[in-house]
Formats: structure tokens, C-alpha cells, sequence
């Protein structure tokens, strides 16, 4: 749309800013754009050039106006709630990044006009006609509260959390946090629970708000986020397993999700898996996708579950 303001150097900026967000324009579509003549338009171009803006043109169908590489473009600007989306964005897949109103939309399209003409091409054709699936189990909190808690990680300050629970249960606890870590599309708070005096996990799209506290923290000395959340994650549910994986532990380690429980060297190049689940099927449905044998030594609804798999899996090869 153009500027109602038809003084010659607004016309030459506005004539920059549309060559900027749409390199190769030609004449008549610059001239559209402005709402002047092609000849109009070449004169902006001129002006601009004779201000030691270096912009390039070239002849052909797919020609047009570009600007050069000697140009110094301003560095780009983020708010913290573009530059948080864009990270969760790359974490976990943002299916909203398409939409310039979304806040990682609106980042990822900061940066593709700021990338080389081809580079950009292909990431905006991609962002136009890419169609992903959303992940159903995929659960992004509120970018606001997430930049709180991460914040509150860096400054090592403890913080007051609201939650709500599954069950729609609320309350509010002082905690120290110690880690924002992302595991299968959900963002969790790694973090000692005051309350509870203990180590807990909780998912940063059930807290409902963050109030940061005078009092500071220092975390465990040895402390790895991920391998704590995956331990914390694979104890203390329903039902107890216990399994004998033909494999040697480094083996076993790799084909095993961390989640599933804690691995130990067994004897003549097994390891033994010892967990809990509170979903026996899906516990089962992981085991069953080895490529090795195992042997399941504890956990009656582990093994009913395994057993069902096995009838279904017979029934189907016959």
C-alpha cells in the first residue's frame, strides 16, 4: 500500500523497503507497489543509488531490482517472546510458524529476508507449502512463563510456582530451578521442591505462574538435565519392571529410550532394565521393537502386556 506521504525521499525509502523484503522486484511491480509510474519508480531507484545505496538490477522475465552486498543492514531485533518461540520452534516443531501474527512466525520471517536471495527463496517456499502434522502429544507452554523460569535457571534464583494438576488440582510451592528441558514435545522444570525436599519434575505448560524470590541457589555440582529428567521420568510410577536385554550394556544403551529405566551390566553380555510404568502396554510396545531378545524377570502387568503383543503379532502372521 502506498505511503500517503509523496515527498520524493519517502517515496525512495519505501522504494528501499519493498526492494529489501522482495529481491529481483521489477519495475512495473515496484511501480504498482508505490502507486507511481515505471518511470517514477526508476527515478526512486536513482535517488537511492545516488545516496551510495548500492542496488542491483538485471534485465530478462526474471530480472529486477536487488540490493547489493555492500549495503550494511541494521541487525535484526527480537523480542524475547520471538526469540523464545523461535528456539521452541526449532526444539519441537512450531506447525504455527507459517503465520506472521505467530511470534515465531513473525521471527522466522525477520530472518529470512535478512538471508541471500536464494537461500531465502527456498526457506519461504518451504514455509509456504510445507503442511506437518501436528503432534498430538506435543504440549508448548506459555512463552512468557518459560522465559521466567529460564531466566530464573540463569540467575540461579529461587522462585514461587502456581500448578495445575492433571486432575485439575491447584497449589503453589517454593522451588529451586535447576534446568528447562525439552523431552517428546513437552517442556519440563528440573528443579528441588522445597516442600518435598526432593528432586521433581514438573511439566511448564500445567504452571499457571512464576514470582520470582530474593533467595538464590547453587545446583548439584555434577547435574546433566537431561539424564536426571529421563531417570526421574522412568521411577516412582505403578507398576515395577524388571528386564534381561541379550545385549551388552553399550549396545543395549543405544537401542533403549533412557525413559525406560535404569541399565546395568548383567552377566555374559546382558544388561538387566530396571523401571517403572505406569503404562504397561506402551512399556511393552518399546521392548517389542528390539532387535534383540529379552526376558522379562518382575512385573506381572509387564508381562501380561507383552503377552497380548505376542497374540496379536501370531494372529497376524497367520
Amino acid at each position: 500500500m502506498p505511503s500517503t506521504d509523496t515527498s520524493p525521499t519517502a517515496r525512495a525509502l519505501l522504494a528501499l523497503e519493498l526492494i529489501q523484503g522482495s529481491p529481483g522486484i521489477s519495475a512495473g511491480r515496484l511501480a504498482d507497489r508505490l502507486g507511481v509510474t515505471e518511470r517514477a519508480a526508476r527515478r526512486y531507484v536513482a535517488i537511492l543509488r545516488e545516496a551510495g545505496i548500492p542496488l542491483e538490477s538485471e534485465r530478462g522475465p526474471y530480472g529486477g531490482y536487488r540490493v547489493g552486498r555492500g549495503l550494511r543492514l541494521p541487525p535484526l531485533m527480537f523480542e524475547a517472546s520471538e526469540a523464545l518461540a523461535l528456539v521452541m520452534a526449532v526444539l519441537d516443531g512450531h506447525h504455527e510458524a507459517a503465520d506472521a501474527a505467530d511470534p515465531a512466525g513473525s521471527a522466522l520471517g525477520k530472518i529470512i529476508r535478512a538471508l541471500p536471495q536464494p537461500v531465502a527463496e527456498q526457506a519461504e517456499a518451504v514455509r509456504r507449502a510445507a503442511a506437518p502434522a501436528p503432534d498430538r502429544g506435543a504440549a508448548r507452554p506459555n512463552p512468557q512463563t518459560t522465559t521466567a523460569l529460564v531466566q530464573a535457571t540463569i540467575d540461579r534464583s529461587r522462585v514461587r510456582i502456581g500448578y495445575r494438576t492433571e486432575a485439575g488440582r491447584e497449589w503453589s510451592q517454593e522451588v529451586d530451578p535447576w534446568a528447562v528441558v525439552v523431552r517428546h514435545g513437552r517442556w519440563y522444570l528440573l528443579c528441588w521442591s522445597h516442600a518435598a525436599s526432593a528432586r521433581r519434575a514438573f511439566r511448564i505448560d500445567r504452571v499457571t505462574a512464576v514470582d520470582s524470590l530474593a533467595e538464590r541457589f547453587e545446583p548439584p555440582a555434577d547435574l546433566d538435565p537431561v539424564a536426571e529428567l529421563e531417570t526421574h521420568m522412568s521411577a516412582g510410577w505403578e507398576y515395577a519392571t524388571d528386564v534381561v536385554v541379550q545385549a551388552p550394556l553399550e549396545a543395549a544403551t543405544r537401542m533403549l529410550p533412557r525413559g525406560l529405566g535404569r541399565l546395568e551390566e548383567g552377566p555374559e553380555g546382558t544388561t538387566r532394565l530396571v523401571g517403572s510404568t505406569s503404562a504397561p502396554d506402551w512399556y511393552a510396545a518399546q521392548l517389542a521393537a528390539l532387535p534383540v531378545p529379552f526376558r522379562i524377570v518382575d512385573g506381572p502387568e509387564l508381562r501380561a502386556a507383552v503377552a497380548l503383543i505376542a497374540r496379536r503379532l501370531s494372529n497376524a502372521a497367520r
